[in-house]
């Protein structure tokens, strides 16, 4: 689906500059015109002259041609393209483009473009994951342009892979993904623009003493999949998480809380001004009647704890529902998965079920792949077993659909 279309080719300063060759052979294989526009910095790690030869057009990278003065007209090449890919993408011209500071010729295009912008940035991961440069990257994405990273091939989750650029083949993959489907699918990558999400996620943890609690073996890795999945459509994210070691993108509000009441409480006060609630954590449905002031010792043959029902987060939260609002549950069964599910998709008054099973080997708990079934009122839709990004993406698009 390239064929005819315009691209304009952005070039930074990074030790990926050579990948551009790439790039555009693979452009051009597939029946686009392509005009390289390069920085000063750039050309330190790739020459004009090859650019050149490959697209058969002059490279632009100053205002002036050093040649005869010929003005080189951003404006124009913001009109002319069908699109703007910039890669390598490196830090230093990401900081430029978000905050509008425009000393080079790439930053005028960028800033000229009338067409949909692509980026795939470039740098070392300390680099990628400092606050500065995750606040540009979702400036960036609220401006409406794409970020592609490694991870999905389009849009990434999770850090796997990150400041990385991505793969030529994969970035031309993304741009013939883009022109492939409808004008309204194209606007359907950000299908969760204006949105506020609440998602819970991970284990909590219930205090016995300073030193132990009732907890489970939930490691996050769904409900943070989840988060990113909802930020990388646009929404605005609060992820209320128990205690789990991963890490989310800065452009979503964590919220760290440990117990039960905590997490409850959290929920209940964001709830009210979310459009959606995502209830993936695996809560803890007793805790300790009394938590020991100092360590328990080991004192006998036997230890009896009295304990009591935690706050059930996901019935109070479906009895705060409003008419506009949706709530997605999750169950985690071990027998009658799918009776239990309904019965939970009603005392939740839940808008659907994602079910899950530790009967099937290598999901939930720890694991990166999980497999599910949606339930709701209308019936259900068993999908295969997948990696926790991509069932991330079939839950989410399951609630834009009712959203």
């Amino acid at each position: 689906m390239l064929t005819g279309k315009k691209i304009v080719l952005g070039i930074t300063g990074s030790i990926a500059a050579y990948k551009s060759c790439l790039i555009i052979r693979e452009l051009i294989k597939s029946g686009a015109e392509v005009q390289v526009v390069i920085t000063p910095a750039g050309k330190e790690f790739i020459t004009p002259i090859t650019l050149s030869a490959l697209t058969h057009k002059p490279v632009v990278s100053e205002f002036f041609s050093q040649k005869d003065g010929t003005w080189n007209s951003h404006v124009d090449l913001g009109l002319w393209a069908d699109a703007m890919v910039i890669a390598p993408c490196t830090a230093a011209t990401l900081g430029k483009m978000a905050n509008g500071i425009a000393d080079n010729m790439l930053i005028t295009t960028y800033l000229s473009m009338k067409a949909p912008v692509f980026i795939a940035p470039a740098m070392d991961l300390d680099m990628y994951k400092h606050p500065s440069t995750q606040k540009n990257i979702e400036t960036l994405r609220s401006f409406g342009n794409y970020i592609i990273e490694p991870g999905s091939g389009f849009l990434a989750s999770g850090l796997e892979g990150k400041g990385r650029m991505e793969e030529p083949e994969n970035i031309v993959k993304a741009l013939d993904k883009f022109f492939s489907v409808s004008s309204e699918s194209q606007s359907a990558l950000y299908d969760l623009k204006d949105k506020k999400i609440l998602i819970t996620a991970g284990p909590t943890y219930e205090k016995i003493d300073p030193v132990r609690f009732i907890g489970n073996y939930s490691s996050g890795k769904m409900g943070f999949a989840l988060a990113e999945e909802c930020a990388r459509r646009g929404a605005k994210v609060v992820l209320v998480a128990g205690p789990v070691s991963l890490t989310c993108s800065d452009g979503i509000q964590r919220v760290n809380v440990e117990s039960c009441k905590e997490m409850f409480e959290a929920a209940v006060r964001v709830f009210p001004d979310c459009d959606a609630a995502i209830l993936c954590a695996a809560v803890a449905d007793f805790r300790p009647e009394a938590i020991a002031e100092e360590k328990i010792k080991r004192v006998g043959d036997d230890l009896v704890l009295k304990l009591k029902p935690t706050q059930d987060i996901a019935a109070t939260i479906g009895r705060m529902k409003e008419k506009s609002q949706r709530i997605v549950a999750f169950a985690l069964e071990t027998n009658e998965e799918e009776n239990n599910a309904q019965r939970k998709l009603e005392k939740k008054n839940a808008d659907f079920i994602v079910l899950n099973s530790t009967r099937i080997p290598g999901t939930t708990f720890q694991a990166d792949d999980n497999q599910i079934t949606i339930i709701n009122k209308e019936g259900k839709k068993r999908y295969a077993k997948k990696p926790k990004a991509e069932v991330a993406r079939d839950i989410i698009d399951e609630l834009v659909a009712i959203l």
